[in-house]
Formats: C-alpha cells, sequence, structure tokens
C-alpha cells in the first residue's frame, strides 16, 4: 500500500501525495498508449471500467449533496473536493469504458442511461443519514476503493494503471479524512460516540457486496489488467480495524456478499440521484454551455 497505516499519510512529508484537490491540472493521460491490449476482451474491459466509473460518479453524487450541510465551513470544502476527486476518477473511467466498447462518450454514459444500465455498488446509492452516516460510509468506500486502486496501478492495460496512479493519491487523501472524523466522533462525547456507532450499525451489513465478484471483474483479475475485489478484503479489514479500535467502535455482524447494483438491480434511491444527476441534460440534449 501507498500507506500501511491508515494515518500515515497525514505528515508534512506526505503533503504532495495526499493533495485533496486533484493532482494538477495536466492531462493524466498524456502520453499514454490508449489502445486496447491484446488479448484483452474488449467487452469485459467496457463492463469493468462501467464499474468503477459509476461507483465514483453515484459516491460523488451523495457527497455533493453535503453542500450548504455540513457542519463546518472546512468540512463544506473538504467534502465538496473529495466529490471533485470521484468525479474526476468517474470522468476517465467512462470515457475509457465508452471508447473500448466503441460506442458513446462519458456524458451519454453518466446522463442517459436509466437506472437498471448502472454498475455501481448499492453501497453508495443509498440516501445520506447524518455527518456520523457520510462520515463512516466514505471511510468503507475510501478503504475498499485505495486497496483497489494500488493494485490497479500495475494493470496491463496502461489507462487504468494511469487512472489508477492518479486516484491513489486522492483516495489515500479521502480515507484518511474520514479515518480522522470516526476517531474524532467514535472517541468524542457520549452521544458523538451513539452516533457512530449507529451509522457503522446500520452501514456494516451492506459493505459484504463490496467484495463480491462479477463475472467482468474476475475475467479482468485474470487477464491481469483488474482486480478481483475479493482479493482486497483482508487489508480493508486491517486497515479499518486499526481505525475502529482508535475510534472505540465495534463492528456489528457481517451481511451478504451477494451481487446485486453490478448486476443492474438497484435500490428506488437510484432512481431519485439520478433524476436529479440527470434532469437538465434530458431536459436540453445537446445544450452547452
Amino acid at each position: 500500500m501507498s500507506f500501511d497505516n491508515a494515518l500515515g499519510a497525514i505528515t508534512e512529508d506526505n503533503d504532495e501525495a495526499r493533495w485533496a484537490f486533484g493532482t494538477g491540472f495536466h492531462d493524466p493521460l498524456a502520453g499514454i498508449d490508449a489502445s486496447v491490449p491484446e488479448g484483452v476482451d474488449r467487452d469485459a474491459l467496457a463492463a469493468y471500467c462501467l464499474m468503477l466509473g459509476d461507483d465514483a460518479l453515484i459516491a460523488s453524487h451523495r457527497l455533493q449533496e453535503w453542500c450548504t450541510r455540513a457542519p463546518e465551513l472546512e468540512e463544506e470544502v473538504a467534502l465538496a473536493n473529495i466529490a471533485l476527486d470521484l468525479i474526476g476518477q468517474a470522468r476517465l473511467l467512462l470515457s475509457r469504458a465508452a471508447a473500448a466498447a466503441g460506442s458513446g462518450d462519458e456524458d451519454e454514459l453518466a446522463y442517459f442511461r436509466d437506472a437498471s444500465g448502472f454498475r455501481n455498488v448499492r453501497f453508495v446509492e443509498a440516501p445520506n443519514g447524518d455527518f456520523a452516516h457520510c462520515t463512516v460510509r466514505s471511510l468503507l468506500f475510501s478503504t475498499w476503493r485505495l486497496a483497489l486502486l494500488d493494485r490497479l496501478t500495475g494493470s496491463r492495460d496502461p489507462v487504468l494503471a494511469a487512472i489508477a496512479a492518479k486516484g491513489v493519491k486522492e483516495v489515500a487523501y479521502h480515507r484518511d479524512h474520514a479515518a480522522l472524523w470516526t476517531i474524532r466522533l467514535g472517541d468524542g462525547t457520549e452521544y458523538s460516540h451513539g452516533r457512530a456507532q449507529e451509522a457503522l450499525d446500520a452501514l456494516w451489513p451492506r459493505a459484504g457486496e463490496l467484495f463480491a465478484t462479477h463475472g467482468a471483474e474476475r475475467a479482468m483479475a485474470a487477464a491481469g489488467v483488474g482486480v478481483d475485489p475479493s482479493d482486497v478484503r483482508e487489508e480493508f479489514d486491517g486497515v479499518l480495524a486499526q481505525v475502529l479500535a482508535e475510534a472505540t467502535l465495534t463492528l456489528p455482524e457481517p451481511g451478504p456478499t451477494a451481487l446485486a447494483g453490478r448486476d443492474g438491480s438497484h435500490t428506488a434511491a437510484l432512481d431519485d440521484l439520478l433524476g436529479d444527476l440527470q434532469g437538465v441534460a434530458r431536459a436540453h440534449p445537446g445544450a452547452t454551455w
């Protein structure tokens, strides 16, 4: 991992690696060979990129909903910029999905698919709860995603490897931001501890889906292009155990690892979210400004 200790990145020595507001304004794919590697199934690659891109897009939207609602101005800025990082990742991944499939573009994929066409895990689509819920969900999601992206930097697909290398720098900050807030809430007052524990109790049973392996993920992992999410479970559990011990929080019973969102089966919450996300683009197709 880039940071074996979940809190180890928060030092002045690592300022460049944990920059919250993006990793520069240059094109992260400049000079990268965008052709699909020999022997890689284009449809499976497109499906895999769609999954990772949809995870980032939907998680970003939920974070954007905290604008004007965060408990502190500093957190308003932090959550907005984490959401922007995830939008940047979504754009690159959806563009790669469209290129591999040979049709469409990032905007078409983001704005003109119905809920059944999305391949994000359900974990990111549930409506927001309180700030403790936001914090714990961010901790679980970013810990899982960072472990995936770190392994994805070794992908046979140069484009995915470059996207992952950029994403690791961003998500390392996301994870550490969520870890510090989880500790602050869990090891704070009796009231804040109770709210954090309630959030963990509600979210943990849904986290099993993060480690269920879809056929496209399995195929891409076998081809040396993607990552089998079940392979990151040990690392995820280790990081989480460290943070929760500091936060004096207790894990409830785990939930099932069955697939759902990866197969296009979603909750009604995603329909509502997409109504907000896609409303302007669908009302004014082809508009520019």
